[in-house]
């Protein structure tokens, strides 16, 4: 999870655009489940975002008493504020006087799963609302808090992570809301809720399995598997592939950090071949070995 550059996030219009801007990058750090988190200063100039295609946590840390809307220049910022960017919005903005702020990317995949984990909801049929200067003492005290780590150090890192995650999910279960239309559900297909539920509650259940396979999903939705695979992109914003990668993890790190078993019984519970290629993908999703996670985030020790 070492720091990133800025070609790891050339797909995401609203870094693209500050990145164009007089705001300046402090700092970046990837997160588990698909998170970006980066630490801006701009100390003047003007900003559009026009429909960015993924959703945005902004807080401010510093400044902002001079930052507005174009539409609303009466409505400025503060230190401790929030903004909510969803991936359809677009905004204009201007920028006078030193600012200092994180944001926080969500993509696609850490999205979908936020809304069927936490509201029981299709992807699609949920945004986030907007909002601009808002009041939130935990996303205020979660950017105070990400702010004061190091982020080159593993363990702090790892807490930073953690302090993220929660601090999505109650984003998620604050601003999110249906979409007013939601075209693709009536022309473009995707899998219906009694699909969506049986795929999802197959995968959950059989994370340890060498039957989770494209043919055995798309059986549970009465679907072939081409067919199968499209509506399930469609309706959950990501491949079947990286939906399952995803959950695996995010059993694996769940079992890492409340549980003292073993990293065999682990990579077996989650679908992994061996312990040696669970550390391979805890590596490479979090930065740290799997003894590293556990240390960092207060687990027992376990037993190798």
């Amino acid at each position: 999870m070492a720091n990133l550059t800025a070609g790891a996030t050339a797909d995401l219009p609203v870094f693209d655009v500050l990145g164009r801007s007089s705001a300046r990058r402090e700092r970046e750090v990837a997160l588990a489940d698909g998170l970006r988190l980066v630490q801006w200063r701009n100390h003047g100039g003007r900003m559009d975002y026009q429909r960015p295609g993924h959703h945005t946590l902004s807080v401010y840390l510093q400044g902002g008493h001079d930052t507005h809307l174009i539409e609303t220049p009466r409505e400025t910022g503060h230190p401790g504020c929030h903004c909510v960017l969803p991936a359809e919005h677009e905004s204009r903005w201007n920028v006078a006087g030193p600012l200092r702020f994180v944001h926080l990317y969500l993509s696609a995949g850490t999205w979908a799963d936020r809304v069927v984990r936490l509201l029981d909801a299709e992807p699609r049929a949920v945004t986030l609302e907007q909002r601009i200067f808002g009041e939130d003492a935990l996303l205020a005290a979660w950017a105070q808090g990400v702010a004061a780590q190091d982020w080159q150090d593993p363990a702090e890192r790892l807490r930073i992570d953690a302090l993220s995650q929660a601090a999505l999910d109650h984003l998620v279960l604050q601003a999110a809301r249906p979409r007013q239309r939601l075209r693709t559900e009536r022309s473009g297909g995707g899998l219906s809720s009694a699909g969506r539920r049986r795929v999802l509650e197959f995968v959950d259940t059989h994370l340890d399995s060498a039957d989770l396979s494209l043919p055995a999903l798309a059986s549970q939705a009465h679907l072939s598997e081409f067919h199968f695979a499209r509506m399930f992109r469609v309706s959950m914003g990501c491949s079947v592939y990286d939906w399952v990668a995803a959950r695996r993890l995010g059993r694996a790190r769940t079992l890492l950090r409340e549980t003292a078993l073993p990293l065999a019984d682990i990579a077996a519970a989650c679908g992994y071949a061996g312990a040696s290629h669970l550390s391979r993908h805890v590596k490479a999703a979090t930065g740290a070995t799997p003894g590293q996670y556990r240390g960092a985030l207060g687990a027992s020790p376990a037993r190798r």
